[in-house]
């Protein structure tokens, strides 16, 4: 179980609880390039809040729903990328950036952030112009690949979270 702080720690911490019982908390970097699972656990721990139960059902049924979603707008982007329509694929990155940022899953946000840039023809940080729109398409492209990497390790590891909510799930 997480700790109920807000700041996120730059290693995994070790802790003990009632009993004596130890376990290393969900924190990771939010830098992290080693292919670890990002994800803000101040953010996903407002969410478990809201659970009325034990076997988490509220978070489960948003998490479920943030899969699914996920699954079908990559598809909508691959779709958008034949069709080199920059003005759908930021519609895309901007509609999946705000469910992705709700979860705390920081690197599919930034992910998204890109891409709907890049759809809007500005560079990934949204500040310089992008004149050519092979290099945006070319940059979404890389971008998509990038964010469905990232969603599978966030996948696997929500699965693992909800098949033991109370288990040790090191992201």
């Amino acid at each position: 179980m997480p700790s109920k702080d807000t700041d996120i720690t730059t290693a995994k911490e070790t802790a003990t609880v009632e009993g004596g019982e130890s376990y290393q908390s969900q924190r990771v970097p939010l830098d992290s390039n080693d292919g670890t699972v990002t994800i803000d656990f101040a953010t996903f721990e407002q969410i478990l809040e809201m659970d009325d139960d034990e076997d988490h059902e509220f978070s489960r049924t948003i998490v479920w729903g943030f899969m699914d979603q996920a699954t079908e707008t990559f598809q909508s982007m691959s779709d958008y990328l034949k069709k080199k329509d920059l003005k759908e694929l930021s519609s895309l990155g901007h509609f999946l950036k705000g469910s992705s940022a709700t979860l705390g899953l920081t690197k599919v946000k930034d992910y998204c952030e890109k891409i709907q840039n890049l759809g809007l023809s500005r560079d990934e940080t949204g500040v310089g112009r992008i004149e050519d729109p092979e290099v945006s398409l070319a940059g979404i492209k890389s971008a998509l690949d990038e964010m469905k990497k990232e969603y599978t390790r966030v996948r696997d590891y929500f699965i693992g979270y909800y098949d033991n909510p109370n288990g040790n799930h090191q992201p």
